[in-house]
């Protein structure tokens, strides 16, 4: 990751960065994206009551949440908050208030519903 996105990241200057439509209500900024040999990295951007449907990761994801809540069906993950996805789970993700994460997924993930 290039010295100036790591001071944006956190300093909090990602704010300023453009975001492009992802899902509805969901934003992305990408970082990295995916290039079929190594992992896409990327801010997504969740406004309040948006969600992205079950899926399955077919790699690792993780994620530490840089702002507000987001949520499934294991708990609500906080400001500073790192999780991790293991290939071959599900799961279907929301935040009530919006949130900010920053994501990495080594594959695709495989949206089941929705």
């Amino acid at each position: 990751m290039p010295e100036t996105t790591r001071e944006l990241l956190t300093s909090s200057g990602w704010k300023d960065l453009p975001f492009n439509v992802f899902r509805d209500g969901v934003t992305i900024h990408w970082i990295k994206p995916f290039d079929g040999d190594s992992p896409g990295v990327a801010l997504l951007k969740y406004a309040a009551g948006a969600s992205v449907p079950r899926h399955r990761h077919e790699g690792l994801e993780t994620i530490l949440v840089l702002e507000g809540t987001q949520s499934d069906e294991a708990g609500d993950y906080a400001k500073g908050t790192y999780i991790v996805n293991a290939a071959g789970t599900e799961h279907s993700v929301w935040s009530d208030t919006g949130c900010v994460v920053l994501i990495q997924w080594d594959r695709p993930v495989t949206i089941l519903e929705g």
